[in-house]
């Protein structure tokens, strides 16, 4: 018996009022009922704009070609009060969404705007707080929840409703990789335990497409590719190699040794069950190699590593906080306590931590915008700081791209600010956008415009909050590279961060703050190697055999095989 089709998107093309060109354009696929669905693509490319168009009170106004049918009727001539119910959204941001105070009236509002029986309310909310573990915050502000805990209380607020489908935008992006995995899991839970139909933009590929049993591929509004992930991976592997950025990294690591052909023992690809995707596969796989285990003493053991120093000399320190401690306000927890810390010339430190552990209070400290309770923070002489916040809309004031950039060329009195500007667009991949608004581009478009602005004041030492958050794996490497050449030009890089994979790639030095304190700092592949969940998918498959090896391209630059005979 044929599994039921509760979308059926055909030819959907979308224009948002004024604009020449199509945001959305051919979009065809298909979703049955209780499949978890994974949207990916490049940061502007129309996934949010997708997700719009299948939740009908989100529609933005605009020209919209094709159809959309929904358990086999129009979606458009869906009831509002139907559509509501079962069809749910969770957002990105999740303070976006969050319209009350305190837990449990957030929870209710839902329900009774829809009308809910008071017996029916109490009923849901006695089953959805035991099923998210909600318990204990029913009484509390939504003001002192984490990051972690608002988002699952957005996702718990969309399913007292019981929808048939949910849509989610990039829901982990502000979420610590403890939390982001905790998230995920719920709603894989939700999907295969109550057949809820999933569809999830996401820019964590590592976590969502082993679970996905369709991956969509978008491409300037396009789709690229659709089908399963093993069908897609091997798509991309005959078509465009370089989207091998979209799978994760231990399919990317198969893929390449299997096309450079390092070794003559990869197993023939009789099924695409053959390509792994997760850990446990990737493990399974590497033990049917022939290989050099005498590889493991070749990167750095280990157990004979000396610890990084924390001593550095005087006139290498930008930045030093000594017993620094913070609490917002006199009553209040503190939320740094005697912290210490240094920041050198030169280098890219990342510091990572769980929502909540203080990280954007550490960096605004740094930046000079918060003053700490005690301690004290000394910085270099004439240093100019610049500082990007985790919401880029802060730095916009102006109607278009251009006009923010030419505003903070003009203020930072650069000599040929056109040159400069063209540069920025070209490196950050924001050409074409000059006369959008800033507020209608995409928010992975909005990060690397704020970005532009900071950066055109030629800052010493840049301090950014979550800079990769709503890039897609492409803009990350760009990123990246803008990274390392403002560290070659002599500029000095702190980067507060959740993602693992970007700060194992790039960093030079590693921080992580728990419990208002900096516990560890090291090189890379000494502080996450020693880590189980702080540390990178390849990183687990291959620490039995090479400890110190956190990426795909690490494995590959180490990689050898006996020779044969």
């Amino acid at each position: 018996m044929a599994i039921m089709e509760i979308l059926q998107v055909n030819q959907l093309s979308f224009a948002y009022p004024d604009e020449p060109h199509q945001v959305l354009s051919d979009i065809h696929f298909t979703v049955h009922a209780g499949d978890f669905v994974v949207l990916c693509g490049a940061s502007g490319c129309g996934k949010t704009t997708l997700l719009s168009q299948l939740k009908p009170e989100l529609t933005p106004v605009g020209q919209i070609g094709g159809t959309i049918y929904y358990n086999g009727n129009m979606l458009n001539e869906l009831p509002a009060h139907q559509s509501a119910q079962e069809i749910g959204m969770v957002f990105q941001n999740p303070d976006n969404s969050i319209v009350m105070d305190v837990v449990w009236h957030e929870l209710s509002f839902g329900m009774e705007n829809l009308g809910y029986s008071l017996p029916v309310m109490r009923s849901r909310l006695a089953e959805i707080a035991q099923f998210f573990g909600l318990e204990p915050l029913l009484y509390k502000p939504i003001h002192e929840l984490s990051g972690g805990q608002k988002q699952l209380l957005n996702l718990a607020s969309v399913l007292l409703l019981q929808p048939k489908l949910l849509l989610l935008d990039e829901p982990t992006s502000q979420l610590d990789p403890v939390a982001a995995r905790e998230f995920i899991s719920m709603v894989y839970r939700l999907n295969r335990e109550f057949s809820t139909t999933v569809i999830i933009s996401e820019h964590r590929l590592e976590e969502v497409i082993p679970l996905a049993d369709q991956m969509i591929l978008l491409e300037k509004g396009k789709l690229k590719y659709s089908g399963s992930p093993r069908e897609v991976s091997e798509q991309i592997q005959r078509h465009d190699p370089d989207d091998f950025k979209y799978l994760p990294s231990v399919t990317q690591l198969f893929w390449t040794m299997h096309n450079k052909q390092i070794t003559e023992k990869v197993p023939v690809l009789s099924t695409l069950s053959a390509v792994p995707f997760t850990v446990r596969e990737g493990k399974q796989w590497l033990q049917t190699l022939d290989w050099d285990r005498s590889l493991a003493d070749t990167v750095a053991p280990l157990a004979d590593s000396a610890p990084l120093t924390t001593s550095f000399a005087k006139e290498q320190i930008l930045l030093e906080c000594r017993e620094v401690t913070f609490q917002y306000e006199k009553k209040s927890d503190e939320v740094l306590k005697k912290l210490d810390l240094q920041i050198v010339q030169g280098e890219m430190l990342a510091i990572l931590g769980g929502n909540g552990a203080g990280k954007s209070t550490l960096l605004q400290l740094l930046a000079g915008l918060l003053q700490p309770r005690r301690g004290t923070i000394k910085k270099a002489n004439k240093l100019n700081i610049g500082y990007l916040a985790q919401n880029p809309l802060l730095y916009f004031s102006h109607d278009t791209v251009a006009e923010e950039l030419s505003t903070a060329a003009q203020h930072a009195g650069i000599a040929e600010p056109e040159l400069a500007i063209a540069k920025l667009m070209k490196q950050l991949q924001l050409e074409g956008l000059e006369q959008k608004h800033p507020h209608d581009i995409s928010g992975g478009q909005q990060q690397k415009t704020a970005l532009a602005i900071v950066l055109l004041l030629n800052p010493d030492i840049l301090l950014l909050d979550e800079p990769t958050k709503g890039l897609d794996p492409l803009a990350k490497i760009a990123l990246a590279q803008q990274l390392l050449e403002l560290r070659q030009a002599g500029h000095t890089i702190v980067i507060v961060t959740h993602d693992v994979e970007f700060a194992a790639s790039y960093s030079s030095r590693c921080a992580m703050l728990f419990d208002g304190m900096i516990t560890t700092t090291d090189i890379p592949s000494i502080f996450f190697s020693e880590n189980v969940f702080y540390t990178t998918a390849v990183n687990r498959v291959v620490r039995d055999w090479l400890p110190g090896v956190l990426t795909a391209e690490e494995v590959l630059d180490v990689w050898r095989v006996p020779a044969s005979g």
